[in-house]
């Protein structure tokens, strides 16, 4: 099982905008979405298997028609074989992304997210499992290569929040892992972080703004995530980041939520059983 779904367990209370409806046009809140218009970055955030997570996504990008898009979920080759004919066969798109062999949520869920700017180019930020498994053994900085220093990976998290992030890996994967193992998990969830950041950065570039941004709650959150790494890098550039709940629950800072009722799931801590 992929580590992004242990990490449902890790949540905590907040109070969130409370879901708002059952049409799509409603899907978003009015000032949320005026909101997101203002920005060159939007990061929309999901329970990676919450479906009506990926419906409000899909209203995000099709309201906003962004420059371009950035996926967690894609490779950068796979993003780059993605247009408008592929993304008409659902079979066709599973196939050429190898969708199955990534351990994500049935294509079927990201689908409308897909179609609903199906002409916008996709950047893809997927971490190679090497290059995880390098920063768990020798650290983010390593594993990012050159760009490591600009993204500030070869600096030390302050104690503080060091120590918090690894008890949030703790819960994360349901208090299972060995003590060891912990601060390498804060490695990879750098290193991820650090590439979604710098492949955003590329599609601004490219592309132009606004650019969206398909990822979990964890990478988009304002004080760990994504905008970190932006605003150390382009600290001009407006990041607006919502945040997806399940029955008021999430953890971390947002400049938006929307909650949504939890979906049905087994317990993933079974997984450590």
């Amino acid at each position: 099982m992929r580590h992004a779904f242990v990490w449902l367990v890790a949540a905590t209370v907040i109070l969130a905008a409370p879901f708002r409806a059952a049409f799509a046009s409603e899907l978003i809140p009015a000032d949320i979405l005026a909101q997101m218009k203002q920005a060159d970055v939007v990061i929309l955030g999901e329970f990676h298997d919450n479906p009506r997570h990926h419906q409000i996504q899909a209203e995000a990008v099709r309201a906003l028609q962004p420059k371009a898009v950035v996926w967690e979920m894609l490779t950068e080759e796979a993003a780059a074989r993605v247009n408008r004919n592929l993304i008409s066969d659902e079979y066709k798109l599973a196939l050429e992304l190898k969708w199955a062999e990534l351990g994500w949520p049935p294509l079927e869920m990201y689908l409308d997210i897909f179609r609903a700017a199906p002409d916008a180019p996709l950047h893809g930020a997927l971490v190679p499992r090497a290059a995880a498994r390098s920063a768990m053994e020798r650290g983010a900085a390593v594993a990012l290569g050159a760009d490591a220093a600009r993204y500030g990976l070869t600096i030390p998290l302050p104690a503080d929040e060091q120590a918090a992030r690894i008890a949030d890996q703790h819960a994360a994967h349901c208090e299972a892992l060995p003590e060891d193992m912990l601060p390498q998990m804060v490695e990879v969830q750098r290193l991820r972080d650090a590439v979604l950041a710098r492949t955003t950065l590329e599609a601004l570039g490219e592309d132009g703004a606004p650019v969206a941004v398909i990822t979990g709650n964890g990478h988009a959150r304002k004080d760990y995530g994504i905008p970190v790494y932006l605003a150390r890098r382009r600290p001009g550039v407006k990041v607006f980041v919502l945040g997806q709940s399940e029955d008021g629950k999430l953890q971390g800072e947002f400049d938006a939520v929307i909650d949504s009722p939890a979906a049905e799931r087994e317990d993933p801590c079974k997984a450590f059983e």
